[in-house]
């Protein structure tokens, strides 16, 4: 039982609970004591929010107090981190980030030498140094401190090598809206190295704005951007640049799932495609349709990437994701990386000779509708007999015609209840009467 990591790292809301500069002091320290033993280096990035400073400061002096050498990255995406913790053959590195929460919130997330997620009995062993006080080394044993300068280079430079270098994108207009976070000072770049024309939204953080009204949770904007310019596509990241989603030359949004399609049937036609595409629960049924008709199959796995990965592994796949945009090229990299992963359509675009419009039609997406239901306390509602009777009794309605999901969720005391199929009216109307079944059984 983890008592301070989550599915993806530590995050909460700014001087609450566990995300104080005192707890992140202690865990700085307690990280050092797991991860940077021999004298090894960990690197530390952030992205743009206000509080990345205090924390930054914060791990930097825990870190140092284990005897462990830092080399700060400043505003840097997670997956750029992870890049750059192989490549410099840290011991570990941490990002300091709530990725797509607004700016009062913030986290921490690691990564091993490999550039990967933490395994639980890692985590479960920093928990462990955590429930013990700090002891500082000798002060001849202090860890160093240096910043790396050329750090942003070094991940645009990595992206672009992601895709074959005698292609370029110089027919392409594209709106680029960053979320004003970490690919702020990487994106843009990228693309216009590439030979793009660059339409730039969101590249202006000042440490409160991030994710707000931008980005892949909000793209609105960036759907709007597209049309107003005459672009080709659009391409939205959220605050820590592990999402990415887009947007067509008619403003319409293409999501995760769609995306992640044009991927494999790319790949299909390179010969490249290996195992099956790796998805969650969340995953839209029309996307597992369109890729039965390439004759690729598709895995559902629990929501959130960390199990899209450990499939992956397990299996030697190489493509996985979600509709929210967290997609892995693991035929690229360690870990979900918009940039990459948006580099990989554009990619699929020129191979496949034709554009995001067509290519994206072709997975036709079920309307799903959720409906969260909230608790007076965390408990197995989903195992409850009325509520088991009713899934399955909204399941004979549906008939094969679509999919039912109740699952708790894993950050907050609620009740996930999911319905989707072909009929938008049959899939609201079980949708709200399953979330009233289980607001029976609560007493609600």
């Amino acid at each position: 039982m983890r008592h301070y990591f989550g599915t993806d790292g530590i995050r909460g809301t700014v001087g609450e609970g566990h995300i104080t500069p005192d707890f992140i002091l202690k865990l700085g320290w307690a990280a050092g004591q797991v991860l940077g033993k021999g004298g090894g280096k960990i690197l530390i990035g952030k992205d743009t929010r206000i509080s990345g400073y205090m924390f930054e400061s914060a791990l930097e002096a825990g870190l140092v107090a284990a005897g462990v050498n830092i080399r700060l990255l400043g505003p840097m995406t997670t997956p750029g981190v992870a890049y750059l913790t192989r490549t410099f053959r840290a011991s570990a590195g941490i990002v300091i980030t709530a990725s797509h929460n607004p700016f009062q919130d913030n986290g921490i997330k690691f990564f091993s030498a490999d550039g990967d997620k933490l395994p639980d009995e890692v985590e479960l062993a920093i928990e462990a140094e955590l429930d013990k006080p700090i002891r500082t080394v000798d002060s001849s044993k202090l860890g160093k401190v240096k910043r790396i300068d050329d750090a942003n280079g070094r991940y645009i430079e990595f992206c672009k090598g992601t895709i074959p270098s005698s292609m370029n994108f110089s027919d392409v207009k594209i709106v680029v809206d960053c979320a004003n976070g970490a690919t702020y000072n990487t994106a843009p770049y990228v693309f216009e190295e590439l030979g793009a024309t660059v339409v730039r939204l969101g590249t202006d953080p000042d440490g409160f704005n991030i994710n707000h009204e931008l980005g892949s949770t909000k793209p609105k904007a960036l759907c709007q951007a597209v049309v107003e310019q005459g672009a080709d596509l659009g391409i939205a990241f959220d605050g820590d640049g592990d999402r990415v989603l887009m947007s067509d030359s008619k403003g319409n949004l293409v999501d995760g799932d769609q995306l992640l399609y044009i991927i494999a049937k790319s790949r299909l036609l390179a010969g490249a495609m290996r195992g099956e595409v790796v998805g969650t629960l969340m995953s839209n049924l029309g996307f597992e349709h369109a890729l039965q008709r390439l004759e690729v199959g598709l895995v559902r796995t629990k929501v959130g990437d960390r199990y899209i990965m450990e499939h992956l592994k397990g299996a030697d796949g190489i493509l996985g994701g979600e509709p929210s945009g967290h997609i892995i090229c693991r035929d690229r990299t360690t870990t979900g990386d918009g940039i990459v992963a948006a580099l990989q359509v554009l990619a699929a675009l020129k191979r496949l000779d034709s554009n995001l419009d067509d290519l994206s039609a072709e997975v036709e997406r079920y309307p799903q509708v959720l409906v969260n239901v909230r608790l007076d306390e965390r408990r197995d509602i989903v195992s409850l007999p009325a509520v088991r009777d009713a899934v399955l009794a909204a399941e004979r309605e549906l008939g094969g015609r679509g999919r039912v999901l109740l699952r708790p969720s894993g950050t907050e005391p609620l009740v996930r209840v999911m319905v989707e199929g072909h009929d938008g009216q049959e899939v609201s109307r079980l949708a709200d009467w399953l979330a009233g079944v289980v607001r029976d059984q609560i007493g609600c």
